[in-house]
Order: structure tokens, then C-alpha cells, then sequence
């Protein structure tokens, strides 16, 4: 089982947990570990832009193609109007391109979810995601499976989902796939991608990893949205170009630690690894606070031995509307005499830190968040964060990207 099957387990956990399934096993946590690339790991949107992929996708006779891997080339008749999504970053490449409302589920909870996206889209005026109704596809109580019937019962026209991923579930086998396949709609997705994890025997060959970026353009072929993606890939860009000017020395950039903590111990992920995870911090290139230790899904660390890597900052994972309340998690953290001596409690840094399954229109305001977190000389002070809150209003000369450019695009303008 490759390593994103065993994460969608213990995500599984770590959100029954971080949202009131206590009973739920705190060490299944796990993280975002270390991976061998295989494939890219850039962030330039212009690797996606060079694809031999068309803008709109490839015309056939009966309609259009888009491609990706693991799934290949998918001919559509007409643009999909109800799809299934499990993972984040498709509902907010929906929303992006126009086609919000396609979207019939989620993996996990379409609330927890859509709160996310709230707090993104409350900042890109008459951007939204409707999810109240939206099914949830996870329904198991101790691991993760879909059942079989849901595909039938929502009859999406398009399952924007990786295969390769479903084979990690519960009771999936090919031949499982395969039947959806034929008998409802086809695949298309990639999620491997978030940490070029080495995906299931049944797709060894098939499998590439691609930048985040790459993910949006060739999902854009889908939705027949190859303009809207051109024009939020320059939004990026120009985002990657600002923070390039203004980064600091090595010399000057802090170490960092990305965690999750529950229950008084830390679950440490690496930032310096290839994959979609890290796309809002790869750009910024800040020092691993665990660069010289194996993490792995197993590692957690108690405060004597977070304190032992004494990072200068600590971004937890999933913070803003999401799972965790950072808040409260900083405040525990400062009442343990080992925890108070941490040099990012001290120094008042420790953050709410992004979501790893990010969209384009996420990746904007993460890269954003997590520059003014990391640099507030060069890029602004970050103004802080409060569980249920929207992503924070940024005085506009200080903003790192144009929200109503990026909503004007979104809505066609």
C-alpha cells in the first residue's frame, strides 16, 4: 500500500479526532514524510503551460479530450454537470473554473471542507462553494471505504478521483474500478502527486507525478476552462515573482517545523519534499527543521524532543477553518514547562499553517499566509488567526496578489 492510501487512513483519525471523535487513536495521525521524487517538483506555472496539451483540450469528433495520469486520455461529450470529488484541491479547481456546483461530494467531511473553503473565498468577492447537501464519500468507522452503491446512487457524470487511490480502500479491487468505469462515468485524478508517492502495482506504469499547477491545467481541460487557468497561472507567477525578489539569504531564513498535535505529541512532515503538499512553502525554501531526521508516518516527537530541534517556527497543518484550533494548540503548548521553552512559543510563532490538499486558489493565499509567517520584514506582518474565522483581511498595500483579479477571473470577467 502506497504511502497516500495510509495517510487517507490516518487523516481519517486525525479529523474524527480534531473534530470530536476523542475515542479515535491519536498516534494514527501520521504526516506528510519524506518520499523519493520521480517525477517534477517546480512550482512554475509555465511547466504546465509548455504541455502538449491544448488550452481547451484536444477536439475529437464527438466532443473533446483531456488527459492525465493515471487514467490516460477521458473523451467527453459535453462538460461534466455533476461530479464526484474526494480530495480538496478538485472542489476548489471546480470552483476556479466556474463549475462550483458540479460538485456532489467530498471525501471526508463536506462540511470541515467547505468551511475551508469559505475562509478562502470570503476574501474573492462573489466567489463561493455551495456544500450544504454535498455527499460525504468516506463511511467507514475505523478506516476509509466508499461504498460501491454511492457511485450508483450519485450517477455522477465524471468521478474526479484517483484510482490509483481508491485501491488503498476497503473492499476496492480493479475490477471494481473497472466496473465503475464502465457502468457510471470515468476517472480522472491524481493525488499521488501530493507527496510522488509510489502508487498501487495496477498503475506502476501508468502513474506521473505533476506539480500542482500542472494538476489545475490539465483539470482545466476538463471544465473547457484552458483561459481561466492561463490567467490564474500568471496570478501565480507574478505571486512567485514577488516573493523571489524579497526572499532573505539562507543565512537569515528560520528553520521550520510542520506539525500536527494532539494530545501532547507532535506529528512532524517534512517541507522540504517534492509534491503538491508543500506548494505554498517550496517557494519560500526556509530551513527543515527535521532535514536531519527520518520521518515517516510513524515519527512523533514529545516536547523534549521537539525542544531538542528547537524550531523557530511551527506551522500546524490543516489551521485555518479546518481541524485543529490553533489558538487553543499554542496555548497548550505554553502551559507545558517543556513547551514554554520552545523558541517559536517564545518568540509568539507558532501559526495556523495551510491545508497540504490545496487547489489553485488555495495555493495563492497559503503562499501569501505562509511568506508573511515565515518573513514579516520582507513580506508584512501576518495578523494572526482565530478557529471559525475567515482568512484574515490584509490591508490592500500589502496584499501579495491582486483578490480582485483573481475573482474577476473566476467569474469569467
Amino acid at each position: 500500500m502506497n504511502d497516500d492510501h495510509d495517510l487517507t487512513r490516518r487523516e481519517y483519525l486525525t479529523y474524527g479526532s480534531a473534530i470530536g471523535a476523542s475515542a479515535l487513536l491519536a498516534g494514527c495521525a501520521g504526516g506528510d514524510g519524506t518520499a523519493t521524487p520521480t517525477g517534477g517538483d517546480g512550482d512554475d506555472p509555465t511547466e504546465a503551460s509548455e504541455s502538449t496539451e491544448p488550452a481547451e483540450g484536444t477536439e475529437t469528433s464527438s466532443g473533446y479530450t483531456a488527459s492525465m495520469a493515471p487514467v490516460g486520455d477521458v473523451e467527453f461529450d459535453s462538460v461534466p454537470e455533476s461530479v464526484m470529488v474526494y480530495s480538496l484541491l478538485y472542489a476548489d479547481m471546480a470552483v476556479a473554473y466556474g463549475h462550483g456546483d458540479a460538485v456532489n461530494s467530498l471525501g471526508f467531511s463536506a462540511q470541515a471542507g467547505g468551511n475551508t473553503l469559505d475562509a478562502y473565498y470570503e476574501r474573492l468577492p462573489g466567489v463561493s462553494f455551495d456544500h450544504e447537501g454535498i455527499e460525504q464519500l468516506n463511511t467507514g468507522n475505523s478506516g476509509v471505504n466508499i461504498d460501491r452503491e454511492l457511485f450508483y446512487e450519485l450517477n455522477s457524470d465524471l468521478h474526479l478521483v484517483d484510482p490509483a487511490l481508491v485501491l488503498g480502500f476497503d473492499g476496492w479491487a480493479e475490477d471494481d474500478v473497472e466496473e465503475i468505469r464502465e457502468n457510471v462515468a470515468p476517472w480522472f485524478g491524481n493525488v499521488l502527486s501530493r507527496r510522488n508517492s509510489e502508487p498501487p502495482a495496477a498503475y506502476a506504469d501508468e502513474y506521473e507525478y505533476y506539480t500542482l499547477w500542472e494538476i489545475a491545467d490539465r483539470t482545466a481541460d476538463v471544465f473547457r476552462a484552458g483561459s481561466t487557468y492561463e490567467e490564474l497561472a500568471a496570478v501565480h507567477a507574478d505571486l512567485l515573482a514577488t516573493i523571489e525578489a524579497d526572499l532573505p539569504p539562507e543565512s537569515e531564513r528560520p528553520t521550520v517545523a510542520s506539525v500536527i498535535f494532539m494530545d501532547g505529541t507532535f506529528y512532524p512532515s517534512r517541507v522540504d519534499t517534492a509534491g503538491f503538499s508543500n506548494a505554498h512553502i517550496r517557494p519560500l525554501a526556509p530551513a527543515d527543521a527535521f532535514a536531519a531526521d527520518d520521518v515517516s508516518f510513524e515519527t512523533s516527537y514529545d516536547y523534549e524532543r521537539l525542544l531538542e530541534v528547537d524550531p523557530d517556527v511551527i506551522l500546524h497543518r490543516y489551521g485555518i477553518n479546518a481541524y485543529y484550533d490553533v489558538g487553543a494548540i499554542r496555548d497548550s503548548i505554553a502551559s507545558d514547562p517543556v513547551g514554554e521553552e520552545l523558541s517559536a512559543v517564545q518568540n509568539g510563532r507558532v501559526y495556523a499553517g495551510a491545508h497540504p490538499v490545496q487547489g489553485p486558489l488555495m495555493n495563492l493565499f497559503q503562499i501569501e499566509m505562509t511568506a508573511k509567517q515565515l518573513y514579516p520584514e520582507q513580506f508584512g506582518e501576518w495578523p494572526g488567526y482565530e478557529q471559525g474565522d475567515p482568512y484574515p483581511e490584509i490591508p490592500e498595500d500589502e496584499r501579495l496578489f491582486d483578490r480582485g483579479r483573481v475573482a474577476d477571473i473566476v467569474g469569467g470577467e
